[in-house]
């Protein structure tokens, strides 16, 4: 024994019980812990069983005959994904008869529809609305395997669920496009209600004053956080906004469900162990799904993706043009097929796979120069009459300082291009903020006046950072056109939720 350890042991003896005491606490505490550590395990497995068992399985896999080749790829552990998310419009059990008890035809319609492709490298995730009133192909008995696309009949997509339910929609889904679906899941109203309620709201912006009666919700213009019968309500409106079209709504349910991956991230909401157990367990008890789609899959894909930033989450809906029988629905243009081919080969939408040059959510560093200390000029070169002013009452209601319009060149540019002189680059920065997937050009000739160039692509502005006043921006009436991927209209979930 060294001089030190006997000290040690001296002292430790003349105190009399200490030793023993604190052996007995240091075996207390590690009981105690090892308590804990058995308890936590406990409480997992418990909730694992619980919100396994709250989940409804339904196999559809009989009915859907001959199926497309997975030809997703692989990247390491993982293979690429393909999810379809239908929004059931059953009544029961929502608390309320706002909205009826039961459809027209009777029974439920999937009115929400979401191709959820998520990428084999876990890098991207793509989710693809499908408009509730297309006019495709169908199998004419979907509970017959020999009955496909090819001998069907056409029908509008969202009969598909009401006449044979989740796989009557895969079937037609798969017919379409030739893409394997590895897993459905269907929420109903209620569900969403209380999804919504177990976040504790979710933030929304709307830039007109909504009264919709079939939707029963009223909501004044401007940011607001919503519960879950708000949301509902919010997330229906249709007739009374923009030009009353289903279109129109998508864009708002892409928008609102951005503001759900902005808000859990930056807050970490679902790392809360409160919020997280209330959304599982609303999420669970309300959706049904494949029988290999257990609670295990679920947590094991939520885990895959669990860096992947919102920038990464992108939004497209199925480019539809009139449908010539009947002018109030709408059938897929040919343009379509790129979404197809790309979710196929497990590929970025075209013109997708490269950042632009500044957009209004991932400056590369802060904004340094307000809006009411630049002025701007607006130059319409896309040809679409208005768009300039429509760019402009946007950025006035934000503090920049129009300084006119001008009528350019269609042909000269596409996208959006700010124009500056040298010296003038961080006041340049702060127009190109409004303007997602501008670029930044020197121009000397162009003096004190930041201009902006509007293309044929351009994206209609959004929210500045470091805008002043709070005044929601203008409705968007005016759209420049095909965008830069190819002609398909996508939205990123970082992107402002007022645009």
């Amino acid at each position: 024994m060294t001089r030190e350890k006997a000290g040690r042991h001296t002292a430790l003896a003349t105190a009399g019980e200490r030793p023993s005491r604190w052996a007995h606490r240091r075996h207390v505490l590690s009981g105690v812990i090892g308590s804990f550590v058995v308890v936590a395990l406990v409480l997992a497995i418990a909730a694992y069983a619980k919100f396994n068992s709250n989940i409804t399985r339904i196999d559809v896999s009989r009915m859907l005959g001959v199926r497309p080749t997975t030809t997703a790829s692989s990247a390491g552990a993982h293979t690429a994904v393909n999810i379809l998310v239908m929004g059931s419009d059953t009544r029961t059990g929502i608390g309320t008869d706002a909205y009826g008890k039961d459809t027209v035809e009777g029974g439920a319609h999937s009115d929400t529809n979401l191709l959820v492709h998520v990428s084999a490298d876990r890098d991207r995730v793509l989710v693809v609305s499908i408009p509730r009133d297309s006019m495709t192909m169908a199998p004419k008995t979907c509970s017959d395997p020999n009955s496909t696309v090819a001998n069907g009949e056409i029908r509008q997509w969202n009969y598909n669920f009401n006449l044979g339910g989740p796989g009557c929609t895969i079937k037609t889904l798969e017919g379409l496009t030739g893409i394997f679906v590895d897993h459905y899941v269907v929420i109903d109203f209620r569900g969403f209600q209380q999804m919504v309620d177990a976040l504790g709201g979710v933030p929304v912006c709307t830039t007109s004053d909504i009264a919709d009666k079939d939707a029963q919700f009223t909501l004044a213009a401007g940011h607001h956080i919503l519960d879950g019968k708000q949301a509902l309500g919010y997330v229906r409106v249709r007739k009374t906004v923009n030009d009353g079209s289903d279109l129109n709504r998508i864009k708002r349910q892409q928008a609102f469900l951005s503001s759900v991956a902005q808000e859990a991230t930056s807050k970490g909401l679902l790392l809360r162990p409160d919020k997280l157990y209330g959304f599982l367990n609303a999420a669970t008890k309300s959706i049904t799904t494949d029988p290999e789609m257990g609670f295990g899959t679920m947590t094991s894909l939520a885990n895959s993706v669990r860096n992947l930033g919102v920038d990464k989450i992108e939004f497209v809906t199925v480019p539809t043009q009139v449908y010539p029988k009947d002018t109030n629905r709408v059938e897929w243009r040919a343009s379509a097929d790129k979404i197809w081919s790309a979710i196929r080969a497990d590929q970025p939408l075209p013109g997708a796979g490269t950042k632009p040059a500044v957009t209004s959510s991932s400056t590369p560093e802060p904004l340094t120069v307000a809006p009411d200390k630049i002025d701007v000029r607006i130059s319409n070169d896309s040809g679409v009459e208005g768009l300039a002013l429509q760019a402009g009452a946007a950025l006035a209601v934000q503090g920049f300082r129009l300084a006119g319009y001008t009528n350019g060149t269609t042909g000269d540019i596409t996208g959006t291009v700010i124009a500056y002189a040298p010296g003038h680059k961080d006041a340049a920065r702060t127009v190109a903020a409004a303007f997602p997937g501008s670029t930044l050009r020197v121009d000397a000739a162009v003096g004190e006046t930041v201009v902006v160039r509007l293309g044929p692509g351009a994206a209609n502005p959004v929210a500045v950072p470091n805008r002043l006043g709070s005044d929601p921006l203008p409705p968007m009436t005016v759209s420049a056109g095909p965008s830069a991927t190819d002609g398909l209209e996508t939205r990123k979930a970082d992107a402002d939720i007022c645009s």
